[in-house]
């Protein structure tokens, strides 16, 4: 499914990579979406409504330094790699941008 905040680029759809959107830019740079990134990508836009053109303009910034990128959910639970593409997660994009979601969730109280 095309993104508002990618419209402008090419989507190709793959067979081989049917739950996973391979965005084109140019020639040269290209890069793909988990479906679990964007669910990352949706709790910033919410959480970070006036940040959030900041956060699509760094993910773009970063496939154009690396050419070939894989925006992953989580780089330890990932199962998508393609040889020559760099994996990144949502706070690759937003730590350096000094936006932070704070991580509420613990384990339960019970017992203690």
């Amino acid at each position: 499914m095309k993104r508002e905040e990618f419209k402008q680029f090419k989507l190709v759809n793959e067979s081989e990579y049917p739950l996973i959107d391979h965005y084109i830019i140019d020639k040269d740079n290209d890069f793909y979406i988990e479906p679990i990134f964007y669910s990352q990508l949706d709790g910033f836009k919410e959480r970070h409504k006036e940040s959030y053109q900041l956060i699509i303009d760094s993910i773009i910034k970063r496939v154009k330094q690396n050419h070939k990128v894989i925006f992953v959910g989580d780089f330890e639970d990932n199962t998508f790699e393609i040889p020559g593409y760099i994996i990144l997660e949502i706070q690759d994009i937003t730590n350096p941008l000094k936006i932070f979601v704070e991580d509420k969730s613990r384990g339960s109280d019970y017992g203690d």
